[in-house]
Formats: structure tokens, sequence, C-alpha cells
């Protein structure tokens, strides 16, 4: 194991599949001599050059559109784009076109291809900037849907997204490329999708947090189990395909569920995760499912009505006790 921030982490996976696979390259933004605009592209522009680390226009329609047409014909394009805000001026090409193109070629055309998007609020950068748009894509057949919450996810995951033959959505929340972890150093650690981990074991409630909100439902927990509180916190990591077995079990250990996730509440992944549960695992539930998110209004640029206005651990702790 090494320690390395989340960031250094998504730059190690993609510095390590660049090295075994010569079709891998990455696109977008200020990717190449600026390093990325969380820096999280560095120096892979001097160690690959930048014919293997583009910079492109500000086009976001040209990014991904140009990423599916690499993917179709023989390439891995990593596509960054700057802001997960900014996803909505290339929906054709994602939803109709990358989605799609599989299916619409009877499997004969293939779409090995990673769009990177940072995700979230708490930054200051107010309402364009700050989006939480993963359940967005969670709705398009075609599309795999990847939120890791820590470094060493972030490099296995990445690593499975790359080496995928489908369109991967991979979702960094912005706050988490400077938090450090334990990341494994062998060059072939991956992590399959569809496996959720447990991140702390419990008996009294299951909370089910994505993102940045696992950081602070591992914290909640902890201030709880200072009370005789025991809370089992899972990640799904990836919510297309969702380990709906993990949380199932779960649920029906404690008997109680409440999710955590920084969206807005109308719409979210979080309403797909309890749908899941209340479909598949009713009988399991003590008492109504419950979320914790964000108000359904755009994030504000005060920073004093950005943190008022985002779900913290104080929320999580007082949603835990309302239900016990």
């Amino acid at each position: 194991m090494k320690k390395l921030s989340y960031a250094e982490a998504l730059r190690e996976a993609m510095a390590e599949e660049m090295e075994k696979d010569s079709s891998v390259f990455i696109m977008g933004e200020d990717v190449g001599i600026f390093g990325g605009c969380f820096g999280v592209t560095g120096d892979l522009v001097e160690r690959f050059g930048e014919d293997r680390v583009r910079d492109t226009p500000i086009t976001e329609t040209a990014i991904i559109g140009g990423a599916v047409g690499a993917a179709m014909t023989g390439s891995r394009p990593i596509a960054e784009i700057m802001f997960a805000g900014f996803l909505g001026v290339s929906m054709d090409e994602i939803f109709n076109q990358a989605a799609k193109m599989c299916y619409m070629t009877g499997g004969q055309a293939k779409v090995p291809m990673v769009l990177r998007a940072p995700n979230g609020a708490g930054i200051g950068a107010a309402a364009q900037h700050s989006e939480r748009t993963e359940a967005w894509f969670t709705h398009i057949p075609g599309l795999k849907v990847v939120y890791p919450s820590n470094a060493a996810d972030a490099k296995g995951l990445l690593k499975t997204a790359i080496r995928d033959d489908n369109p991967v959505m991979f979702f960094e929340h912005k706050i988490l490329y400077n938090h450090v972890g334990d990341v494994p150093e062998d060059e072939d650690y991956v992590i399959p999708f569809g496996v959720a981990k447990i991140k702390r074991e419990g008996s009294d409630l299951t909370i089910i947090a994505t993102g940045i909100e696992v950081s602070h439902s591992l914290e909640a927990a902890e201030k709880l189990a200072e009370e005789g509180i025991s809370v089992e916190v899972i990640d799904p990591r990836t919510l297309v395909p969702l380990d709906k077995e993990t949380i199932l079990k779960s649920v029906e250990k404690t008997g109680k569920l409440l999710i955590v996730s920084e969206e807005t509440k109308r719409g979210s992944f979080a309403s797909e995760i309890s749908a899941v549960v209340a479909e598949e695992g009713l009988f399991y539930l003590e008492q109504p499912i419950k979320r914790v998110c964000a108000p359904d209004a755009p994030v504000p640029f005060s920073s004093v009505l950005e943190q008022a206005y985002l779900p913290n651990p104080d929320d999580i702790v007082a949603a835990v006790k309302e239900m016990l």
C-alpha cells in the first residue's frame, strides 16, 4: 500500500493503463499542458506526449462526439468534461450515440470509452459548476455509471472502466480530489463493477451513501457509536450495475434504511435505491425509508448558503435519531 490522494490515484490508474495499452488516450479541455482543471492529469502529457494527452477546444459536444468515434474505430478514449454540469451540452452524443451504438449495430460496434466528470458542490463554484448529475445517466440503457468515494476505489474502478467495452460515466466529487488514502501498488489492481463495499458494519440501521456523503456518513456513524447506536454504512461504488444483494441483506439485518446523497431529492438516485428496497425488500423494513439529500433548488453561490444547503454529518445524525 502507498498513500495517494484521490486525484493522484486517478492519474496513476490512467498512466498504468496507457503504458499497457497504446489505444488508450486522454482528451479534454486543459488536460495537457495545464494538467487538468483540478490537476488530475498532471504530468501525463510530458510522459505520453500530446498525441495521447490531447487538449481540445471548449466544446463538450466535440469532446464526447470525438471520443465516441475514436472508441468505435479501435481506441479507448478517456474524455474529461471539466464540470459535470456541462454534460447537458453533449447529451445527444451520450444518449443517442455512445449508449445506443452497440444495440443499433447488433453488437458489431463497441464503444469502449470513459467519460470522467468532476461532480458535486462545496467549493463555492455556484449553480452551473456544482451539479450532481449522476442520476440522469443511470436512466440511460447502455451506460455504466461509477462514483468512487475514496482514493483506492478511484484507482481500481477507473482501471476497470478503461478496460470495459462499454461507455462508462465516471463521476468524481471535487471535494475528494485532495483526500488521501491507502492505495494498492499492484498494477493489476482492479475493482469489479456491481460490488458494493460495507464501509462499517452495524446492527441498528443501514445507511447507503454515495460520493462525499460516504465520508460524512462514516463521521456520523462514529458520533452515533458514542451514544451506543450501531450503524452500517454501505458504499455502492457503482450505480449501474447496482449491487442490490448487499443492500437488501443489510436492510434485512437492520430493518431500517437511510439513504444519503448530495443530489437534490426529487428524481435522485437515492429515490431509485428506495424503490429497489420497497419492491424487493419491503417486508424487511420496520418503518418507512428516509432520505437525506440537498433541497430541490440550484446550488447557492454564497458560501454560508452553500454549506446550509448541503447534507452534512449532523444532518445524518439527526435523521438516524428520528428513525430510532
